[in-house]
């Protein structure tokens, strides 16, 4: 039997490494501009087309390179970085393997044209698909200038698994701040298509992010700071109300190379606890400094991935110092335990004057009568509060029993009926999955109005209805169902709202144009500025930018499905109409609205899935008394 075991061609070999190190454009670039600044470039200009589809081109003012370095860069495993395996534990460069260029190589059209200070020509390569076609003396200028064309032309598979145009330039950006915001000291631009999305002139780190990000996170930003043997740490963190319910704004980086950590991540959080509610997380931009013996960076060929030897002592040290920052601006809430808090005043009660205290006595009550035990503890309870040391008025024992807060009595059942105090996005709720059913809207009783909320009686006890969320899914159901067939009703608006976002707000905006305006949005760009000039039919003007923000927060999760982006807007656009929407306060009118809710599909809860009707059944009405 022959032999079977045979060596890999070049070309075989250096497709198979690209597929570790190229996944898409996105790689290219980050593994292009990481180049540029090992080389000492100070300015570093990046181009593309079709978000990477077409053309890749990165230029640079660096060092430059040799006629053989430019042939040799494109070698497997050839690499001006590390020469012996010591210097993996002594890393002061980005790259460090020799892979990248070999890999583009392997899987595109390439263009090199570089150029020393002291050389009068400079050289120019090209090479597709690991064939040199061409190597020549060029006139060029001082630095490096590469051009990425046809990414994956002979990999047609990898090419028809790349996502649309505003996805794959979305991952561009990523890796575009990953690298811009440790190295802001350095100028960077970037175009594409012709058109300017970022022109970044050196800076502070702080005028950095605000560049990147928009003006409006200069006062969302906490200064942290923390000088250790193990680590210094810089950066900032945002305050708590800027959180959004996606992670997209936490960077940390170690030596200027950007990581993902979840045990780090998990240090921040921690540090925002109780100061935060669930599911919604804090910005963070992190700069650790740590000894480059300390860390291992070979682990991952993305090198997003880095194993620390002092990891414990780091978390210990980001979570206090974050803690720290924000308790120096006054972020976190303070405890003064020298301070007796029992007599603080309202400030509602600030010029009440106090009134003496009244003691009452029941002379008729005698403990050994069972009746009047049970009414003496009853009567006890109410005097003395909950043994908590407040009142049922809602101020503390001490206050009361000094005279203050005669005036402001426990709340009647009508006025718990009627305040709408608590904030109905931030309700936690349990949703039990089941529909509740009634024979005929004719069997329910006369029903009560009560705030937002309707009660009527049936055979098996209470119904309760939440008014305004049974309009939000009847709302939603209509706007869905014309949404199937024509694109829905626009209201245009005399002046256009003006309306600054991000990068990655513009991008998720454009990537779900056609479904934002089939819905019935019409808008313009002026540069990041989203002029909306056609809102849907339903929304009022007062309502547009809030709405615009939450579909906003929604696209940029990214975790949605095509068939979910219409149900998420719609949803929004429902929640955000519902909100001006009166209840009537005629009975027959209130009848008809219950009796279409209960012909919907679905009707026991709002399309984000917050409860709409409520039964209390008769056992446990009397379970109660």
């Amino acid at each position: 039997m022959s032999d079977i075991i045979r060596l890999l061609p070049d070309h075989v070999a250096n497709q198979i490494a690209a597929g570790e190190v190229v996944q898409r454009p996105a790689s290219v670039v980050k593994e292009l501009v990481e180049n540029s600044i090992d080389a000492g470039a100070t300015k570093i200009e990046l181009y593309i087309k079709d978000a990477g589809r077409t053309l890749i081109q990165i230029v640079d003012n660096g060092k430059g390179m040799s006629p053989l370095d430019a042939r040799m860069c494109f070698e497997r495993h050839a690499t001006s970085k590390i020469a012996h395996a010591d210097d993996l534990f002594a890393l002061k460069t980005k790259g460090f393997r020799g892979e990248a260029l070999a890999s583009i190589a392997a899987i595109a059209h390439v263009t090199l044209q570089t150029r020393r200070a002291d050389d009068e020509l400079g050289t120019k390569i090209q090479i597709e698909g690991t064939e040199l076609v061409n190597q020549e003396p060029v006139q060029c200028a001082e630095g490096t200038n590469f051009e990425i064309r046809n990414l994956f032309f002979n990999v047609p598979a990898r090419r028809n698994f790349l996502k649309s145009d505003n996805v794959e330039f979305k991952h561009i950006i990523d890796e575009f701040e990953r690298v811009v915001l440790p190295h802001h000291d350095l100028a960077f631009r970037l175009v594409h298509n012709d058109q300017e999305i970022y022109h970044l002139v050196p800076a502070p780190l702080r005028k950095r992010i605000v560049d990147v990000f928009g003006r409006n996170f200069n006062d969302r930003l906490v200064p942290v700071t923390e000088q250790t043997d193990i680590v210094a740490l810089d950066g900032f963190v945002g305050k708590p109300e800027a959180a959004k319910k996606s992670r997209g704004e936490q960077f940390l980086f170690v030596n200027n190379r950007f990581f993902k950590d979840t045990y780090f991540n998990h240090a921040v959080s921690a540090a925002f606890e109780h100061l935060l509610p669930a599911k919604l997380f804090p910005s963070y931009f992190l700069f650790l400094d740590v000894d480059p013996k300390q860390i291992d960076v070979n682990v991952h060929p993305t090198k997003t991935e880095i194993k620390f030897e002092e990891d414990k002592a780091i978390y210990s040290i980001i979570r206090s110092a974050v803690r720290l920052g924000l308790g120096k601006f006054n972020i976190t809430p303070t405890l003064d335990f020298d301070r007796e808090s029992e007599f603080d005043l309202p400030l509602s009660m600030a010029n009440q004057l106090p009134v003496e205290p009244e003691i009452r006595v029941n002379k008729d009550y005698n403990p050994f009568h069972v009746q009047n035990t049970r009414e003496g503890q009853l009567s006890s309870a109410k005097s003395s509060g909950s043994g908590s040391g407040f009142k049922s008025n809602g101020f503390s024992t001490a206050l009361n029993n000094a005279g203050f807060g005669s005036q402001f009595q426990s709340a009647s059942l009508d006025e718990l009926w009627n305040t709408e105090s608590v904030n109905e996005e931030q309700q936690e709720e349990t949703p039990v999955q089941t529909q509740i059913e009634v024979e005929s809207t004719k069997s329910l009783g006369p029903f009560i109005l009560k705030g937002s909320f309707v009660v009527c009686s049936v055979p098996q006890g209470l119904l309760v209805f939440h008014y305004r969320r049974a309009y939000e899914r009847m709302l939603y159901d209509e706007l869905m169902r014309g949404f199937m067939v024509n694109p829905l009703a626009s209201q245009q608006l005399i002046f256009p709202m003006e309306k600054k976002l991000s990068k990655q707000e513009q991008l998720a905006w454009n990537e779900h144009e056609k479904t934002l305006s089939r819905i019935g949005f019409n808008w313009n760009w002026e540069e990041q500025e989203l002029q909306i000039s056609g809102i849907p039919e339903i929304l009022d003007e007062s309502t547009v930018l809030s709405c615009v923000d939450k579909i906003l927060e929604q696209l940029q999760m990214g975790t949605l499905d095509k068939g979910e982006i219409a149900h998420t807007v719609l949803s929004q656009i429902a929640f955000a109409g519902s909100m001006s929407f009166k209840i009537p306060d005629n009975s027959d009118a209130i009848s008809d609205f219950i009796s279409r809710l209960f012909e919907a599909d679905e009707h026991t809860f709002s399309p984000s899935g917050k409860r709409i009707i409520a039964q209390i059944t008769n056992e446990e009405l009397f379970q109660l008394f």
